[in-house]
Order: C-alpha cells, then structure tokens, then sequence
C-alpha cells in the first residue's frame, strides 16, 4: 500500500517537493493530499496536528503516522538509490532537526512564496492524489 504525504498546496516550497517526488518516485510508493482539501483536514485532525495552522509534514505508511523531519528522512530513505543517503541525517539528534523543521515551516510563505491556489497535477498524476 503507498504511502500518504499530507502537504500545503498553497506553500510554494511544499508544491516545489510534491513535484520532486511525483519525478523521482517511479515506483509510486507515496499519494498526496493537499490539508486544504477534506482528505488532507480530516487525516491531519486524525493525527493531532490543526489543519488551520499547520506547522508540520505528516507521511501516513504503514499503518504508522510521522511527522516533521522523520517523515521527510522516511520519504527520502523510501524512494531507494542514492537518497537512501538520507539516513545519515537520523545521526543528528531529532530536538535538532525539528527545531531546525519548525522554523523553516513557520517562514515557508515569506522565504518561499505563497500560491493563490493548490498544487493542480497533471492528469497523468491526479490518480496519486486523494480528492
């Protein structure tokens, strides 16, 4: 079963590593649901983050939720080859890291832009997307 990625349609930074991976993930081990959209609310209420100020990446795998900077080493670690390299990145205490997460999420609009809408996949990408 894929893995579910929850991310910021409208952050253009989040829309930005979407298109990344929809290139890089030729296996199609993960789906995507923007947190604007029902699917993506209801799953970040299920997880305890608040879809209204939402300051965290959420990976749904395995029956499993992570979150911030483990769920990104886990998507990166996941798409195999050379990104499997990320694991180095679990050697810097997680405090860190998502310290680190944290500040990049809260200024992601500022430093990355905002777009006037979700992310809009291509009709061949659209089936990894929950509606």
């Amino acid at each position: 079963m894929a893995g579910v990625i929850v991310f910021d349609g409208v952050c253009a930074l989040c829309s930005r590593w979407v298109r990344f991976l929809l290139r890089v993930d030729r296996q199609e081990r993960y789906r995507f649901a923007v947190m604007q959209g029902t699917h993506g609310r209801v799953l970040l209420r299920q997880h305890g983050l608040d879809p209204d100020d939402p300051l965290s990446f959420l990976l749904l795998e395995d029956g499993r939720a992570w979150t911030d900077t483990d769920a990104i080493v886990r998507v990166l670690v996941g798409l195999g080859g050379p990104w499997r390299l990320a694991v180095v990145l679990r050697a810097v205490p997680r405090r860190l890291r998502d310290r680190a997460y944290r500040a990049l999420a809260r200024n992601r609009y500022r430093w990355f832009g905002r777009q006037d809408g979700c992310f809009l996949p291509s009709a061949e990408q659209a089936r990894r997307f929950l509606a």
